[in-house]
């Protein structure tokens, strides 16, 4: 009885290591270290790079100036 009771303890604490913290509008994952697929885009609050797929990432344009003559 005591080895179930220590293997159930042991089992729900690795659960409990295991998930993974969402950032990002839950788009991505804090991890120490991204994934060849993943692009690090902010910090999460204990200071891992929040990893999201670049095609969530938004992208910032430029604004270009007008068009016409400088004269």
């Amino acid at each position: 009885m005591k080895r179930i009771l220590l293997v159930l303890t042991v089992s729900l604490l690795l659960a409990q290591v295991a998930q993974a913290r969402h950032c990002w509008k839950k788009l991505g994952r804090c991890r120490t270290t991204c994934k060849d697929s993943e692009v690090f885009y902010l910090l999460c609050n204990d200071e891992t790079k929040c990893c999201v797929n670049p095609k969530h990432v938004p992208v910032k344009t430029r604004s270009l100036p007008p068009t016409g003559s400088l004269e």
